[in-house]
């Protein structure tokens, strides 16, 4: 998908929807093993009610890429029991409602296990805003994660850490002098502060260039996108 194309272009309408839909619903499966399309996927399946040309065109971008690697994918290894997430959003980058979305991607030592793509429910005001939606969306899978871990007996070392490159966000979990002027995301803070005070969580700050869960939150330029993936995906041996 190109940085510049605009998905909400007025454009004639695919003479087959039973057949994007059947390709969206294919594609949503592979995202269990495909972070990489995860974005793409998620961005084209929200015009499965109309689908046009220009929406078709970008699901056979997405199947000619797959074809194009097929052999990468991830691959288990085995690793000290440390659980981490990288959490991300793009603000208002939905041109049609301006609406965020916000991702995130656990690790399991070095393996990632979980991780989403999906566009946030309400409009935020600001960029910090939604990332502590993002925050407090991701601190909810990453404490659900821990819980199963333990159910599991699987031990872990240290808490979680949550990754994160917007320093206000940052200031805002650990910081109460903040909340007087953000008490219109009073929940998500109250529910991320006590995680954080408990020490259930560690939230970090990481540069942008090395936040994995930037390749789930918008169409990057293909250096950045291809750097990303290399750190998510193993090239596997080649079956054929």
């Amino acid at each position: 998908m190109s940085t510049s194309l605009d998905l909400y272009t007025i454009a004639p309408p695919f003479n087959d929807p039973s057949l994007y839909h059947r390709l969206i619903g294919s594609l949503q499966y592979l995202t269990f093993t495909s972070p990489d399309i995860a974005f793409f996927v998620n961005r084209a399946s929200q015009f499965m009610h109309k689908p046009t040309v220009i929406h078709f065109s970008t699901v056979k971008r997405i199947l000619r890429y797959l074809c194009g690697t097929p052999i990468h994918g991830i691959k288990f290894r085995k690793v000290l029991f440390s659980l981490q997430t990288f959490c991300d959003f793009d603000w208002a980058g939905d041109t049609s409602d301006r609406r965020s979305t916000s991702s995130f991607i656990a690790f399991l030592g070095s393996n990632p296990i979980s991780w989403s793509s999906k566009k946030q429910s309400t409009v935020s005001r600001s960029s910090t805003e939604a990332e502590y939606c993002s925050l407090a969306t991701t601190t909810v899978d990453l404490y659900w994660i821990r819980q199963l871990l333990c159910d599991l007996h699987v031990p872990l070392k240290t808490s979680p850490t949550l990754w994160c490159d917007n320093v206000s966000a940052i200031s805002l979990a650990h910081n109460p002098v903040f909340h007087a002027r953000t008490k219109h995301i009073e929940i998500d803070y109250h529910f991320v502060r006590k995680k954080v005070l408990r020490k259930d969580i560690s939230i970090r700050y990481i540069f942008s260039n090395n936040q994995l869960a930037d390749i789930l939150t918008k169409p990057l330029l293909s250096p950045t996108f291809l750097h990303l993936r290399d750190k998510l995906l193993t090239q596997l041996e080649s079956s054929v």
